[in-house]
């Protein structure tokens, strides 16, 4: 799914333009490590990427950077099995989702435009209902709440 790229919107008091910004490398570079370092310092979600990457953490920092602009910008500078790697991790629960789903809305929501900031958070909550589903076998609370929230912003 390639994001069309939207053009700095006026501030709701109408000053200068918003700071919020189409994809591009650079504006999902800032995304990805600013979600990462709040990742890093989260109660519950930063013990399990420790664990899991250690002193990794420039690596995968530029494979998710790749991953995003592969999605969102439709680069294929992204190859590998994401569901595979995140099946490895132990100590995973319903509450990691949850909490990775709320820091990468709150991020994408103050980086880009509204209409891009949602695109991709549903790109990620659909990735993130694969992974739940392959760890627990059923389908997430938040994706019950983001269809209602998209079918709100429809009507």
């Amino acid at each position: 799914m390639q994001l069309s790229p939207s053009a700095p919107r006026p501030t709701p008091a109408g000053g200068d333009t918003d700071v919020r910004r189409a994809p591009s490398v650079e504006s999902l570079t800032a995304l990805v490590h600013g979600f990462y370092a709040d990742v890093r310092t989260d109660a519950l979600l930063g013990p399990v990427f420790e664990d899991a990457l250690r002193d990794r953490w420039e690596p995968h920092l530029a494979r998710m950077v790749d991953f995003w602009c592969t999605v969102a910008l439709g680069s294929k500078r992204f190859r590998g099995n994401v569901l595979g790697k995140h099946m490895a991790l132990q100590g995973v629960t319903p509450a990691h989702f949850a909490a990775w789903v709320r820091l990468w809305g709150e991020h994408t929501h103050r980086l880009f435009a509204p209409d891009v900031a949602q695109d991709l958070q549903v790109t990620a909550h659909g990735i993130a209902r694969k992974l739940f589903f392959g760890y627990f076998g059923t389908q997430p609370v938040f994706a019950d709440q983001a269809s209602n929230r998209a079918s709100a912003a429809d009507h």
